[in-house]
């Protein structure tokens, strides 16, 4: 996977930031009650807080005596009384911080249950050239640790951030009402700090957006590898699989500890600057109440001002960079949600059209985006009128898959036309020309469901009674109730629980559900034994009954009865006839590939 670098996107960064901000404010806006709800409690706390100071204040000044100051404290209060006012604002204090925290995680989780659900629909109406371009390991770490992030940042960094803020805002207020001297002196090394947490935060959001990418790679590895263990294992590459997920941690590592060691330069750096002035305001301070400008009590209170000032800003840069990543992650995200998606909806409802399921190629020219420079089909024509089953055969690569890839609109012709019942296919809606086909892949994808589940994913309504009847057809009723759960069986991840024949039933049943007028079938016995295969089969003969039905074909001798076959080779259309006219075509492709399989 390509790691990013420095590109014209990072000089944009505050740009993107700001974007990333306006978006995800979107998301907050239905909650923006509660979110200012939040906002005022979280500013009771600051308030609290900073009386707290005052309080220690007049609690040391009550007892002290500053002789030609003939210092008094404004309300006559005793030792005790402040004592226990300091105790109930404590109380108070556990009150406004119990409802912010409340407040913020409600808004968070409400705003970004709608921001993973805009994503994940945005994501599973992408069209197929995007899965082509990214790995499934890539998409899942920004489906969870990029969103794991936000939340992050606005349950906990965009609070604390404030919170911060509103003190260090309270308490320079009270500072310069304390004392003008003392802080003055203590504000010098502000902009000194700021500037390099500005720079830092750059380098460090950069470096963030690096790790986030390589985590997003390891994931990729650790699924592929682990969706291919029979491959690992069978050719014993345990040590090959183990050194490339080595190295992709390597990179993690690298990337994360650089970003450490910058924070922690950038953390030590304000420790320094800040704990230092707090002593050179100590010590000046201490020569004020020497001269009597200055009480114990004010001193008291400037000192936790300072202190909670100094830590304020200290953590700020932290702050500031968990938010440039969380930002950067958002970003991430809206990347997903602002790709061109197909124009399919992704509500449910029944289709509201009707096909004979006709079907005709003209001229069509075809280049995968990603391998423009391969023409996979070229100038191939043919028609398939309802009710007919059309094979397609020829040697591999030849643009078999090809054709059903684009019966289905996963992706457009480059030129030429696709038609169905003579209308161009791009003006049907894309949702309910889908609803009217079905596919049976060579290679059976089951969900981690139960058998039930699975049959009635192509019909989601479909009663108990239906989806029994579509087992019956498809031959699976019978070894689905052996098993101890019957039709609650899970079946594993990818369907791993059943052998290749039964996810090839269930697969068949599926599709006898959907009762699609277009059957697309990828020689789904090409790799049974003989028992399955006939299994399949006669479960295959009763699905195409009645349908339009274009099967890839890899066993010839599956074919015969087919009332047309396609010969293609290099994406072109060599041959096309039945299987009596095409074995008499002497030097004929169709011939050379059946003496192939027969001799």
């Amino acid at each position: 996977m390509a790691r990013r670098g420095k590109t014209d996107n990072d000089k944009d960064a505050p740009k993107g930031t700001f974007k990333a901000s306006k978006r995800i404010l979107n998301y907050m806006a239905p909650y923006k009650w509660r979110y200012f709800l939040g906002l005022f409690f979280l500013l009771m706390t600051s308030l609290v807080f900073l009386s707290f100071t005052q309080l220690t204040r007049y609690l040391v000044d009550s007892t002290t005596q500053m002789g030609d100051l003939n210092y008094e404290i404004p309300f006559e209060m005793s030792m005790t009384t402040i004592g226990l006012v300091l105790f109930a604002v404590l109380i108070l204090q556990a009150f406004f911080s119990f409802f912010r925290v409340y407040l913020f995680s409600y808004v968070t989780e409400h705003s970004l249950a709608d921001f993973r659900t805009d994503a994940y629909n945005s994501l599973i109406t992408l069209p197929m050239t995007f899965f082509t371009r990214r790995s499934v390991g890539e998409l899942s770490s920004r489906m969870a640790s990029d969103i794991s992030q936000i939340q992050e940042v606005l349950n906990t960094t965009l609070a604390e951030l404030l919170r911060q803020g509103m003190l260090i805002i309270g308490g320079l207020m009270l500072l310069f009402y304390t004392s003008t001297k003392l802080t003055f002196m203590m504000l010098g090394v502000v902009p000194v700090i700021a500037i390099v947490a500005v720079y830092f935060g750059r380098y460090i959001r950069t470096l963030s957006r690096s790790v986030q990418d390589e985590v997003a790679n390891s994931t990729h590895i650790v699924e592929e590898s682990l969706s291919g263990i029979v491959n690992v294992k069978s050719f014993t590459n345990e040590a090959f699989e183990a050194l490339r997920f080595k190295k992709s941690v390597h990179n993690i590592k690298q990337f994360a500890i650089r970003s450490g060691i910058w924070r922690g330069l950038l953390a030590s750096f304000i420790i320094v600057c800040i704990f230092g002035t707090i002593v050179g305001v100590l010590w000046y301070a201490v020569h004020l109440i020497s001269i009597n400008e200055l009480t114990p009590g004010e001193m008291i209170q400037f000192m936790l001002l300072a202190m909670t000032i100094g830590i304020s800003i200290g953590g700020m840069a932290e702050l500031y960079g968990g938010l440039q990543k969380g930002f950067g992650s958002v970003e991430r995200i809206l990347e997903l949600i602002d790709e061109s998606p197909e124009q399919i909806r992704i509500e449910q409802s029944p289709a509201s059209i009707h096909i004979n399921g006709e079907v005709e190629f003209k001229n069509i020219k075809f280049r995968y985006p990603n391998r423009p420079d391969v023409q996979v089909l070229d100038d191939v024509s043919f028609k398939v009128n309802p009710g007919e089953q059309v094979a397609i055969v020829g040697p591999s690569g030849a643009g078999k898959s090809t054709i059903t890839a684009l019966i289905l609109r996963f992706y457009n012709a480059g030129s030429g036309t696709y038609s169905i019942d003579g209308k161009d296919a791009l003006e049907y809606d894309l949702r309910e020309l889908r609803q009217q086909m079905a596919i049976v892949p060579q290679e059976v994808l089951l969900f981690g469901g139960s058998i039930r589940e699975n049959i009635a994913y192509g019909k989601l309504n479909a009663t108990e009674e239906e989806i029994n009847e579509a087992a019956k057809k498809a031959n699976a009723h019978e070894f689905v109730s052996k098993f101890p759960d019957g039709y609650d069986t899970l079946v594993g991840e990818r369907g791993v629980q059943l052998s290749g024949g039964q996810r090839q039933r269930i697969a068949i049943a599926r599709a006898i559900l959907k009762n699609p007028k277009i059957l697309l079938l990828d020689e789904a016995t090409s790799s049974l034994d003989s028992e399955s295969e006939r299994l399949v089969q006669e479960a295959l003969d009763y699905l195409m009954q009645g349908r339009t039905s274009i099967v890839i074909a890899h066993r010839l001798s599956t074919i015969r009865k087919a009332d047309k076959i396609l010969v293609l080779e290099d994406g072109k259309l060599r041959e096309q006839g039945s299987h009596d006219e095409l074995i008499a075509i002497e030097d004929g492709l169709y011939k050379h590939l059946s003496s192939l399989q027969f001799s």
